[in-house]
């Protein structure tokens, strides 16, 4: 489809390919030359030297183990305070593994994430981000960290094959992490984590089709070498190509990562640098429903315009490294960056009840460069029998971001059952050139941080405490001038306390109280035609406050988490003609987790989460005690795993989803109901030419259900997405 503009993009994309293809090129030759040198440098070596094993607790660099079953980890990063153990962490988390995305055959986190009871998977505002709602809070998909660092991951979709674990922390982080640089994370974050090499040599072919004819092939390779294999690199490579299950709507997706990781005595490092470029030609859009919800198309209908598409490249990259200083005290280090293009012909349309749609052409493009990281030293001691690990950090985040942007006053008519293809609009608005956009926000976020955890009672019980103090400086500038336009900076401190009690070593009893941290609003002119007196004023950060409690069990093949939560979030709107953060929403729940093996043949993932998103302060009382819109009472996960010992190598799988049913308004008048998925697969492993071989199979919502499965996503919004199709996914992966 011929772009609009033109952006002189050839240049960047040949450049980043060609450093992409000569990076792949020498990974590729490290990693089949690697045998030979292990070898080589083995012969030589020194048989004498000490090898030094390390845990991964408390470790900026080392993961915890797999669990059993290997579907999720034992534990995950908790900011600050490192990689923990699920049982010593005062927060609940799960870790989900390369195995399970594998798997399923997962394209992207936003299909990790299916798997968990806490988090429903959205859309961002007028556009394809995928957006994660945990405890009823957005986390956009640029406001996740990898492998600990914010805000250098691609913006808008991130592919799952260069992933060796995704995280999800439940609840409020900004302490251990700092504030998110794109005002999410009140309820919750995920943390990315590339793959490393394993032990044995890998190389690793899968090919694969899904409904509509969507194709892909990747390359999963890896080698070990140096002494004691204390080296490692890994290369993964990715091309998906074609039509989807959703009718007239392509995707193209080509990824690159590469990885080394190194141990010795006392240093470890690892460093990883990847290039995405996704692209989506008429991709379905969100629908804001204006007079009621009108009733779900059929799941495979492309309502979009054949012209409209979605356009990413990303270049990324991250640097970790930590020091033994001493045998107890060490010291961290890591760094990020991000180099990104967007390019956006969008047309998302409103609709009426009875499906008839209007809408605005919108076209936009953006350049990100950003820069993040922190460092930290980690020392443990005792003061009499209180054992004390204190942990000292610092965080920076910069970004530059560039946009322009074109917009039609309407001239989009069409259908959602009948869809219709509409002349496409010229602009009546713009702001800036889109083929050369200038600056038009810079974001500086600086943060230190103090944390003590202490051990008493032989280690049965753990108490942190710590607090973080963060600066957010935030400036804007004209679109067509790049003129200064307005600014802000400010600070803000958040603290945290909880507690951990383990009685057993099957049982741990955890609490905590944390807080969230927002850039303040700027009070805008007017708010539903009444004037703001405070018109331009930067509000100060606002906070949510968190407490909760739960109780983990750890039974060795099988595990469970139970968690009560309440959350707190201050919300704006106009009191006496001034702007401030008067209202608030509060977030109540309980979380069921389970995973693990509990019958040798049997895996299990999922659980259940109860919630109420409830206003608490509004303006005048209006709406005071309505649910918050897009926030479902009910949610429900489970996933299993049977291996059928009456045909060794053969797994059976079957997944389940239930969300109830969230209001799409704030006088909660409009309700979009509940809704079920169920997937069914099958995997089989045996061996073709003494090589292992698994092929699997795989069917997405096996009833082909039509439903709408989530509202809003960014704050104030009450958008709906369409659930996907009844998808078939095949696969093939030889173990070479």
């Amino acid at each position: 489809m011929p772009s609009l503009k033109d952006r002189a993009e050839v240049s960047f994309t040949s450049s980043v390919l060609s450093a992409a293809i000569r990076i792949a090129g020498l990974g590729l030759a490290g990693l089949f030359a690697g045998g030979a040198l292990a070898q080589a440098q083995s012969a030589e070596d020194d048989g004498d030297l000490e090898q030094v094993v390390v845990t991964a607790d408390g470790s900026q660099v080392v993961l915890p183990d797999a669990y059993a079953g290997g579907q999720v980890a034992r534990g995950g990063r908790a900011g600050i305070l490192g990689n923990l153990d699920m049982m010593d962490s005062p927060f609940s988390s799960t870790s989900y593994t390369s195995d399970l995305i594998l798997d399923q055959q997962a394209v992207s986190v936003a299909d990790v994430l299916q798997n968990d009871p806490v988090v429903r998977v959205a859309k961002g505002f007028g556009n394809f981000q995928e957006l994660y709602m945990i405890r009823g809070f957005p986390v956009y998909s640029d406001d996740m960290t990898y492998n600990g660092v914010y805000g250098i991951l691609p913006r808008q979709f991130v592919a799952s094959q260069f992933l060796e674990r995704v995280e999800v922390f439940r609840g409020a982080s900004a302490f251990l992490n700092g504030a998110a640089p794109g005002g999410s994370g009140l309820g919750g974050g995920v943390n990315l984590v590339p793959k490393r090499a394993p032990e044995e040599a890998l190389t690793r072919l899968t090919a694969g089709v899904e409904s509509g004819g969507n194709t892909y092939a990747a390359l999963d390779a890896a080698r070990r070498f140096g002494t004691d294999n204390n080296s490692g690199v890994r290369v993964n490579l990715v091309q998906r190509g074609g039509e989807t299950a959703i009718d007239g709507q392509e995707r193209e997706l080509s990824a690159l990562a590469l990885g080394y990781d190194y141990s010795g005595e006392r240093l470890r490092l690892s460093a990883d640098l990847g290039f995405q470029d996704h692209r989506i030609d008429a991709p379905r859009p969100s629908v804001t429903p204006v007079a009621g919800i009108p009733a779900a198309p059929s799941a495979d209908t492309n309502f979009a315009q054949p012209w409209t598409y979605t356009d990413e490249k990303q270049l990324f990259g991250v640097v970790r490294a930590e020091y033994d200083l001493t045998d107890t005290t060490t010291a961290w280090i890591a760094a990020g960056m991000r180099d990104g293009e967007e390019d956006n012909v969008l047309a998302n349309p409103d609709a009426l009840a009875d499906g008839s749609t209007t809408a605005n052409r919108f076209d936009n493009v953006r350049e990100d460069e950003v820069l993040s990281g922190e460092t930290g030293i980690r020392t443990e001691f005792s003061t009499g029998g209180v054992g004390h690990t204190v942990s000292l950090s610092t965080a920076y985040f910069s970004s530059e971001s560039a946009n322009a942007w074109g917009m039609s006053s309407g001239g989009v008519l069409s259908d959602l059952y009948n869809p219709v293809t509409a002349a496409l609009p010229e602009f009546e608005w713009t702001g800036g050139d889109m083929s050369s956009p200038l600056v038009t926000s810079t974001a500086d976020i600086s943060s230190v941080a103090l944390s003590d955890m202490l051990s008493l009672l032989d280690d049965h019980l753990l108490v942190t405490l710590g607090v973080r103090q963060q600066e957010i400086h935030t400036r804007s500038y004209d679109n067509d001038s790049g003129d200064f336009v307005s600014g802000y900076k400010d600070d803000a401190m958040t603290p945290v306390a909880a507690v951990v009690f383990r009685p057993s070593d099957e049982i741990s009893l955890y609490a905590n109280y944390i807080e969230g941290l927002m850039p303040g609003e700027v009070a805008p002119e007017q708010v539903n035609g009444e004037l703001v007196e405070n018109d331009g004023e930067v509000l100060e950060p606002y906070t949510s406050e968190q407490m909760e409690a739960g109780v983990k069990y750890d039974g060795g093949n099988f595990g469970a988490t139970a968690s009560l939560y309440s959350t707190t979030k201050p919300t704006s709107y106009v009191h006496n003609g001034v702007f401030d953060t008067y209202g608030e929403q509060r977030n109540r729940g309980l979380e069921l987790t389970l995973y693990g093996q509990p019958l040798e043949s049997l895996r299990l993932i999922g659980g259940a989460t109860f919630q109420n998103a409830e206003m608490t302060r509004t303006q005048g009382g209006i709406n005071r005690g309505k649910d918050a819109v897009g926030s479902p009472e009910l949610q429900v996960n489970l996933n299993a795993e049977w291996d059928l010992a009456a045909v060794p190598g053969l797994t059976l799988e079957a997944r389940g989803l239930h969300t109830g049913s969230q209001y799409a308004d704030a006088a909660n008048t409009i309700e979009l109901q509940s809704w079920s998925r169920f997937d069914l697969g099958a995997r089989y492993t045996t061996e073709l030419g003494g090589r292992d071989m698994t092929l699997r199979g795989r069917v997405e919502n096996v009833a082909d259900d039509d439903n709408w499965v989530s509202v809003g996503g960014f704050p104030g919004s009450n958008y709906l997405v369409l659930g996907e199709p009844r998808t078939f996914l095949l696969s093939a992966t030889f173990e070479l």
